[in-house]
C-alpha cells in the first residue's frame, strides 16, 4: 500500500463568487498560494507550461502554489474562487506536479465551495477586478489575519471543507500517476527538521548523524526518496519560503537572507536566481500587483 507523508494544513485567504469579462487577462502569474476555481457559466482559459486548459461550466480546477499560469477570458466567465495557503512540514503536496488539475464538480463539491463562501463573507476583492491596484503583501496578510478573528466554529468548518476539496484532487489520475510512495521514516524526519530549521546551519553530516547513517548512504537514500540531494532540497525550500516572504512582507533582501540561513545576501541572490530564473528584486517586481482572482 502506498502512503503519503502529509503534514500540510490549508488556511483560507480569499473566497468569493465573481463574474468576469475580457479584462480578466493576465500573463505569467506565479502565486504563493493554491487556487481552486469552480466554473458555473461562460468560458475562460488557463495556459500553464505551454498547455492550454479550457475553463468550462460544471468543472472545478486546482492550481498549486508557485505554478505559473496565464489567465484569459475572451467574453465572460462566472466562477467561485478559493485562494488558500498551504503550510507544510514535509513538503507541499503538489511540489513535484505543478500543473492544472481539472475534475467534474459533484453536488457535494459545489455545496462545499458555496458553504466556504457563506462562512467567510467579505473575503473577496471588491474594489476592482484589475490586480494592479492591489499591494500584494497587504492583501495577503490582511486576509490571512482574518482567520484569527472569525468564530472558531466557522474557522474549523472552513478548514475541514478545504481539506475535503483538496482530497478530491488527490484522487485525480494526474496526481495518482505521479511516483508517490512511502518515504523512509528517517528521511521524513530529516525533511521535517529542515522545514522547521530553515534559518539554522544544516549539513549533510549533521542530518546523517541524526539518522545514524553514513553521509554517503544518507545522501543516496534521500535522493532515492525525494529525487534530489539533501542540500538541493534545503535550498529549494529556503527559496520557496523566501518567495512567500517577498510576496507577503516588506522585509529587505538582507533580512530574508539572514532569516533563511543564507551566508550572505549575494549568495541568497545567486541561489534564488538559479532556482527561479529571477533575482529577488526582479521577482518582487514581477509579483507586485499580480493577485488574480
Amino acid at each position: 500500500m502506498n502512503t503519503i507523508n502529509c503534514k500540510s494544513t490549508f488556511t483560507l485567504l480569499l473566497t468569493d463568487y465573481v463574474k468576469l469579462n475580457k479584462n480578466w487577462n493576465y500573463k505569467n502569474v506565479t502565486s504563493v498560494f493554491c487556487r481552486i476555481l469552480y466554473i458555473d457559466d461562460g468560458e475562460g482559459k488557463l495556459i500553464c507550461n505551454l498547455e492550454e486548459y479550457i475553463l468550462e461550466p460544471g468543472f472545478m480546477y486546482l492550481i498549486p502554489s508557485f505554478t505559473t499560469c496565464s489567465y484569459i477570458c475572451d467574453h465572460y466567465l462566472s466562477h467561485h474562487y478559493i485562494c488558500l495557503l498551504e503550510e507544510f512540514q514535509l513538503g507541499a503536496l503538489f511540489s513535484s506536479n505543478r500543473k492544472v488539475f481539472k475534475l467534474p464538480a459533484g453536488e457535494t463539491d459545489i455545496a462545499s465551495i458555496k458553504r466556504i463562501v457563506k462562512l467567510n463573507p467579505g473575503r473577496g476583492l471588491h474594489t476592482s477586478n484589475n490586480p494592479k491596484v492591489y499591494e500584494v503583501d497587504k492583501v495577503l496578510t490582511d486576509y490571512y489575519h482574518l482567520n484569527n478573528v472569525m468564530p472558531l466554529s466557522a474557522y474549523m468548518e472552513t478548514c475541514g471543507l478545504l481539506l475535503q476539496l483538496v482530497a478530491r484532487f488527490l484522487q485525480s489520475p494526474l496526481f495518482l500517476n505521479t511516483e508517490v510512495s512511502h518515504i523512509d521514516s528517517k528521511i521524513a524526519n530529516a525533511i521535517f527538521f529542515m522545514q522547521n530549521h530553515l534559518s539554522d546551519p544544516i549539513s549533510v553530516s549533521m542530518l546523517a548523524k541524526e539518522a545514524n547513517y553514513h553521509s554517503d548512504h544518507f545522501s543516496r537514500l534521500f535522493l532515492k526518496n525525494t529525487g534530489v540531494r539533501p542540500l538541493d532540497y534545503l535550498k529549494s525550500k529556503r527559496v520557496e519560503r523566501s518567495q512567500f516572504l517577498l510576496a507577503t512582507t516588506n522585509m529587505t533582501f538582507y533580512e530574508i537572507a539572514n532569516q533563511l540561513g543564507f551566508e550572505s545576501q549575494a549568495y541568497f541572490s545567486r541561489v534564488f536566481k538559479s532556482i527561479t530564473g529571477f533575482t529577488p528584486g526582479q521577482y518582487k517586481k514581477s509579483i507586485s500587483g499580480k493577485l488574480v482572482i
